[in-house]
């Protein structure tokens, strides 16, 4: 545990442990990774001292804010390469903060934060929180490689989602004993509380239609390409909606165009989170048809199951087939595979005692397994065990 002088001014004077949270964004940004730091940070507030350290998303000097309770810093940025921020000030502060902290939590992938560890000497608990491995950009693993085998070494436990992340990465693999399997998780009161809208519904040009809905970046590893070529072969009357923006958004609508399917086919754009919770609550199925292990687990899957909705994922070597589970909260299939996707969506659109099926257990899977007060219980026991002789247990 790191020894530090009392009479440290930075350090709160307090029995509670001081944990540092990281990574490369924060909230309001929208993202699977910044929706995990969000509820560690708030979750531990009143049981620690935490504190978050990020970049911000555009170029800028240094922010300071306090956020639903938790302090947040968001350091200035230079701009990004290979979607990493350039900021000098995260190394200042990052050094500066956890010197005075018994934990520091790094969400990665984000070569930053491993730099700035490495480089603060600091000696307390160092936790890894792996979302998932870099996997296209080549150029920038060759020079973050290093880096990060000499992280996942210095680290005192990685927290992964599934089993699938250690078994799919080749990182991980060498350090297995380490790795603890902690789900991502949600919390089932604060999506049930939310007022249920018909924002789908309101959009159908065929009242008839059954509503499928995809919620994600339209980005190469997401599928969007391969789930428009399925839904052009879907025969019962459906209509898809598409949550999100990204570089592939106009190509996309140029496909869905050719395809002769535009008309079927609604582009919804950025969403904030309550209109996005109301369309997960409002739509039939939801399909998530990613084709690369830049996909480790998909949150956006729980957040359609919580409203009883069935799930088409698809059979990668990552978390993500390990969230839904085919034939019993929805249907898995092969990456990159229009004709099986087509064939999935077409079972649960037609068969509408099967869907509720599937939607019944997948609601009953979020309560028993990622209900978020059983993750916040064993995603603390990780960050501060072995911190008891010091700090009472609270739980």
């Amino acid at each position: 545990m790191n020894q530090l002088k009392k009479s440290n001014s930075d350090r709160p004077r307090t029995t509670k442990p001081v944990i540092l949270v990281t990574g490369k964004a924060y909230s309001p940004h929208i993202g699977g990774i910044e929706t995990v730091m969000q509820q560690v940070a708030e979750g531990f507030r009143k049981k620690a001292h935490i504190s978050v350290l990020t970049c911000r998303d555009d170029m800028g000097l240094t922010q300071k804010e306090k956020l639903n309770g938790v302090r947040v810093t968001r350091c200035g940025s230079l701009g990004t390469v290979a979607s990493c921020p350039i900021s000098f000030s995260y190394l200042s502060e990052f050094r500066r903060k956890v010197m005075v902290s018994d934990v520091v939590e790094l969400h990665l992938p984000f070569p930053l934060a491993d730099l700035a560890l490495i480089l603060s000497g600091y000696r307390g608990r160092v936790v890894v929180a792996w979302h998932s491995d870099v996997v296209r950009q080549k150029k920038l693993l060759r020079f973050y490689k290093p880096l990060m085998q000499k992280l996942l070494k210095r680290a005192d436990a990685i927290l992964v989602a599934t089993k699938g992340h250690i078994d799919s990465s080749p990182y991980l693999q060498p350090y297995r004993e380490k790795c603890v399997i902690v789900p991502y998780g949600l919390s089932v009161a604060e999506y049930d509380a939310v007022p249920k809208m018909p924002v789908l519904t309101a959009k159908l040009r065929d009242p008839a239609a059954k509503k499928i809905l995809f919620v994600g970046r339209l980005v190469y590893y997401k599928g969007v390409d391969v789930l428009l070529e399925a839904f052009a072969k879907v025969q019962t009357t459906s209509e898809l909606f598409l949550a999100g923006t990204g570089v592939l958004e106009e190509s996309l609508m140029a496909r869905a165009e050719a395809l002769g399917i535009s008309a079927r086919v609604h582009f919804l754009g950025k969403r904030m989170t309550p209109e996005l919770r109301a369309a997960f609550a409002d739509c039939d199925i939801f399909v998530l048809p990613s084709v690369a292990n830049s996909e480790a687990f998909g949150i956006v899957q729980l957040e359609a199951m919580v409203y009883g909705k069935p799930v088409i994922n698809t059979a990668l070597p990552t978390g993500v087939p390990l969230v839904s589970l085919d034939g019993e909260t929805g249907i898995t299939v092969p990456p990159s595979d229009a004709d099986a996707l087509a064939a999935a969506m077409e079972t649960l659109l037609s068969d509408d005692t099967l869907r509720l099926a599937y939607g019944a257990a997948a609601r009953k899977r979020v309560e028993e397994t990622f209900a978020i007060e059983r993750v916040l219980s064993d995603t603390w026991n990780v960050l501060v065990s072995d911190l008891w002789n010091r700090y009472p247990k609270k739980r």
